[in-house]
C-alpha cells in the first residue's frame, strides 16, 4: 500500500471540506439529522413502544399518540431549525419565509388552489371507502371536539413539515443554488411520500415543486401551510360529514343535507 498516496488523499479531503461554505453545509447536515430524529423519535412507533405501556388504559390514548407525533415533529422540524437560524447561522427567521411576505399573491393563489381542490375533493369523497380511511384517527368521526383537537394537532405538524422544506431548506439553499433549491427540497418531500398510494406519491413531485415556487414568489412558507393543511382538513371534514349522514351523493341536495346534519 502506498501510504504517501493515502496521506495525500486525506489532505485533499480535508482541504475540500475546509473549502465548503458554512451555510449550505449547516443546512444540509442539519436537515439530514433532524429528519432522522423525526423518523426514530418523533414517530407514533416510538410513542407506541416507549410511552404507550404506561398509559394504555387512558380513554383517548390513540389521540394522544397522534398528538405526540404532531407536536414532536413541530418541535423537531419547526422550532429547532428556527433556533439554528438565530443562534448558529446568525440570521433572521423572516429571511427563511417566516413572514406574510407578498400576502396579496399568497392569499390569491392559496384561495384559487383551495377552491379548485375543494370541488375535486367533494366528488372524491363520494366514495364510501374514502370516508372509512379519513380522518386517520377513527374516533374523530364520532366526536366533533376530538375532531377539532386532532385537526389542531395536525396544523402544528404541517407548520413544522412545511417549514423544514419550504422554509429552512428552500430559502437557506437558494442563495447558493438558485432555483435548483426548489428541486433539492422537492426530493426528500417525495421520498417521504413513499409507501402511500402511487398517485399521491407521483403528485407530490408536482406539488413539491409548485409549493416551492409559491414560497419563493411570496417570500413566505405560510401559504404552503395554508394549502397543505387546507387540503387535509377538507378531506377529513368531508369524510366525517359523509360518515355521520351516510350521504355519499354529489348533488347540491346532498350538500344541503350534509350541512343540515352537520352538528
Amino acid at each position: 500500500m502506498n501510504f504517501n498516496s493515502v496521506k495525500k488523499d486525506i489532505r485533499n479531503l480535508i482541504e475540500a471540506i475546509r473549502s465548503l461554505e458554512k451555510k449550505p453545509l449547516i443546512i444540509l447536515l442539519s436537515v439530514a439529522i433532524l429528519q432522522t430524529i423525526s423518523w426514530y423519535y418523533s414517530s407514533r412507533a416510538f410513542f407506541r413502544v416507549n410511552i404507550w405501556p404506561g398509559y394504555s388504559t387512558y380513554e383517548h390514548i390513540y389521540l394522544v399518540e397522534y398528538l405526540y407525533w404532531f407536536l414532536a415533529d413541530f418541535f423537531t422540524l419547526g422550532i429547532i431549525p428556527v433556533l439554528l437560524i438565530i443562534f448558529l447561522l446568525k440570521e433572521k427567521p423572516k429571511d427563511y419565509g417566516i413572514t406574510f411576505g407578498d400576502y396579496k399573491s399568497g392569499f390569491l393563489y392559496s384561495g384559487i388552489f383551495l377552491a379548485f381542490m375543494i370541488v375535486i375533493l367533494w366528488f372524491v369523497s363520494a366514495q364510501e371507502e374514502f370516508a372509512q380511511v379519513y380522518p386517520h384517527y377513527p374516533y374523530a368521526r364520532n366526536n366533533w371536539n376530538v375532531f377539532f383537537v386532532f385537526e389542531a394537532g395536525m396544523l402544528f405538524y404541517m407548520i413544522g413539515w412545511e417549514f423544514i422544506w419550504r422554509g429552512f431548506t428552500l430559502f437557506g439553499l437558494f442563495e447558493k443554488f438558485g432555483y435548483y433549491a426548489v428541486l433539492i427540497q422537492m426530493i426528500p418531500f417525495v421520498i417521504l411520500h413513499n409507501g402511500k398510494p402511487p398517485l399521491e406519491t407521483f403528485s407530490s413531485i408536482i406539488g413539491g415543486i409548485a409549493l416551492g415556487i409559491l414560497a419563493l414568489k411570496t417570500r413566505s412558507f405560510l401559504y404552503c401551510v395554508i394549502i397543505h393543511f387546507g387540503i387535509m382538513f377538507t378531506i377529513d371534514f368531508f369524510s366525517v360529514m359523509r360518515y355521520r349522514t351516510a350521504d355519499y351523493g354529489v348533488s347540491f341536495n346532498s350538500l344541503i343535507n350534509l350541512i343540515k346534519n352537520l352538528f
